[in-house]
């Protein structure tokens, strides 16, 4: 993925302590500082980190299928979220760059990263973690 990884990583792990916290207020500011700061790039690593924390290790390879029932109907943050994941499960960078593009270009990026890390911290509750 693009952007400093150290940084990146440093965001996507901020943004998760402060989701998992339940500080809202934060982690929107916190959003809002990496889409703002650090852009498309940053914005991109911070997601492609937690799609990884949602997707776990040791998942299947392979080619993945995006299997969501009436998706076209979901909220605009859902469908992306839900496409993100499968770009990930597939290693397909090429369509995480666009679809973070294109979420930027319709002014829902923040949403969108909202969204996912909300997903990421039910996935861990779902856990026990």
């Amino acid at each position: 993925m693009t952007g400093d990884p150290h940084r990146v990583f440093e965001d996507a792990a901020l943004l998760l302590d402060l989701a998992l916290a339940g500080d809202s207020e934060a982690v929107v500011k916190t959003v809002d500082t990496v889409v703002g700061g650090t852009g498309v790039p940053g914005a991109l690593g911070v997601a492609w980190c937690l799609a990884g924390t949602i997707t776990g290790d040791g998942q299947p390879s392979g080619p993945w299928a995006l299997e969501f029932p009436d998706i076209d109907q979901a909220r605009y943050d859902a469908r992306w979220v839900a496409r993100f994941i499968s770009a990930y499960l597939n290693g397909d960078e090429h369509t995480a760059v666009a679809l973070v593009g294109a979420a930027h270009s319709d002014g829902r990026l923040r949403d969108c990263l909202l969204t996912l890390a909300g997903s990421t911290v039910a996935t861990l509750h779902h856990r026990g973690l």
